[in-house]
């Protein structure tokens, strides 16, 4: 394939959507930590015993079944939503079909997250708002049964391969297996998609403030979000295209498509089986006759040789913090995890402020208390996910940005006319407070409080 047939189907598959858009649906997806109370590791019976039960309630269909026979995938064929375990036993998704508002989602939440636990208090279980699962160093942090989640624990394993990479890696291939996002994807269009990914990433800085919930409990406790880190030192970040944060502007839709062609790939499927190898650009992949991957048959790596097909571009898999999908959506994936009770403040606050971009940009742009003083976003970004904030910040100009900033929001949402603010209350109150539910948890802990209740606080709805 020529560079332009390439970068033609690359159109094709992103920006194509967008064209003529006229959406304005919202799609969340929340995961969840399992959590054993009495510190031990989560007997997965329990949780099949869960799905089965789950899926009768609620008439969901089975969409995934791993090689045991298990359940980690079903649909409600009704309203879209997805009832999942993503990566491992350990960590349950819901994922919410489009809605026009978010009461709608958020009801439907309420009733899926109530059967839960009801079903888990009886066994001493439990679900909790935190990104990081507490029990992690307990659980049997195991992938599920099948080709894709075993050949992509086997891929994030494999970082001694490159040791001759000039980069950081750290120890936690099993990283997806007790970390845990609340995501929302939202529509945009070919006018609005360039300034909403550039003024999100922008703002990333502020979001950590508010956001971080991330804690490796008893490692790293320097951080308050260890989720950036988790990914962009992990084999995901071989390429550093393929993760994070945008070093760079993005004012046209050139540029999201040149960027998105400096991406790796580093998955397909043949015959039914899940290839993983050395990630290598788009582009070059295409201009390779033929490449080694390796799957997983008997528990055993075993390798095939295989040449790229046209159709291969859907297994481009980026994780960007604000990432254009191939449904004409751009997804936030850098938030964390969120209590339970605040479970709807990550999918309000984009939604507010979706389509409020230019004051938004305008407020960074005028902003010194933080912004322009030297560093980028990306850098601002990786000093606020601390738990210190660097000398040359002024703390109290950085907490009234963040208070106009959701000002903005919720100006934005009471424009829509849908009473979402309410959701907003929770992040007003962080910032008046200086804090954040990380910032909280080990404010707690020092104060000899016990991380079980901690945890069940941050079940309640």
């Amino acid at each position: 394939m020529t560079k332009e047939e390439i970068m033609g189907r690359l159109y094709d598959r992103y920006i194509k959507p967008i064209e003529t858009k006229k959406d304005s649906f919202i799609g969340v997806e929340i995961e969840m930590p399992i959590v054993n109370l009495e510190h031990k590791a989560v007997d997965f019976e329990i949780v099949h015993k869960l799905t089965a039960a789950f899926l009768e309630e609620f008439g969901f269909i089975p969409t995934g079944i791993d090689d045991q026979g298990h359940i980690y995938s079903a649909l409600n064929r009704e309203n879209g939503d997805v009832f999942s375990y993503d990566c491992s036993y350990n960590n349950m998704e819901f994922s919410f079909g489009r809605e026009s508002e978010l009461h709608t989602i958020h009801g439907r939440f309420l009733r899926y997250y109530s059967f839960v636990q009801n079903f888990f208090k009886p066994c001493n279980y439990t679900l909790t708002g935190m990104g990081i699962n507490p029990n992690r160093l307990v659980n049997n942090n195991i992938p599920i049964e099948n080709g894709r989640y075993k050949m992509l624990f086997h891929h994030l394993s494999s970082f001694s391969k490159y040791a001759c990479l000039p980069m950081y890696f750290h120890r936690y291939p099993q990283f997806g297996m007790f970390s845990s996002a609340s995501q929302v994807q939202l529509d945009v269009t070919k006018e609005t998609a360039p300034q909403v990914i550039n003024t999100f990433n922008q703002l990333e800085p502020v979001k950590a403030l508010i956001f971080n919930n991330s804690v490796l409990l008893h490692e790293n406790e320097e951080l308050l979000c260890c989720r950036d880190m988790l990914w962009e030192n992990s084999t995901h970040g071989i390429n550093p295209h393929n993760v994070g944060m945008y070093d760079c502007e993005i004012k046209t839709v050139d540029d999201i498509l040149n960027y998105i062609s400096t991406t790796a790939i580093y998955c397909v499927e043949r015959d039914g089986k899940y290839l993983n190898f050395k990630p290598v650009n788009i582009l070059e992949y295409f201009n390779t006759d033929t490449l080694t991957g390796e799957y997983m048959e008997n528990d055993k790596i075993c390798s095939m040789e295989f040449h790229p097909r046209p159709e291969d571009i859907s297994y481009l898999r980026t994780f960007k913090s604000e990432d254009l999908t191939f449904r004409g959506t751009v997804e936030f994936r850098s938030a964390c995890c969120q209590p339970i009770s605040d479970v709807m403040t990550v999918s309000a606050f984009h939604l507010g402020l979706l389509n409020k971009t230019n004051e938004l940009a305008d407020l960074i742009k005028n902003d010194r208390s933080v912004y322009n003083n030297g560093y980028n976003a990306s850098e601002l970004r990786r000093q606020l996910v601390c738990r210190e904030l660097p000398s040359f910040i002024d703390t109290e100009g950085l907490y009234k940005l963040a208070v106009a900033v959701l000002d903005l929001c919720e100006s934005g949402l009471k424009e829509r006319g849908f009473g979402e603010e309410i959701y907003l209350a929770p992040l007003y109150e962080r910032v008046r407070k200086h804090t954040n539910p990380a910032k909280t948890m080990f404010e707690r802990l020092e104060n000899g409080e016990r991380i079980n209740d901690i945890i069940n606080d941050y079940s309640e709805v």
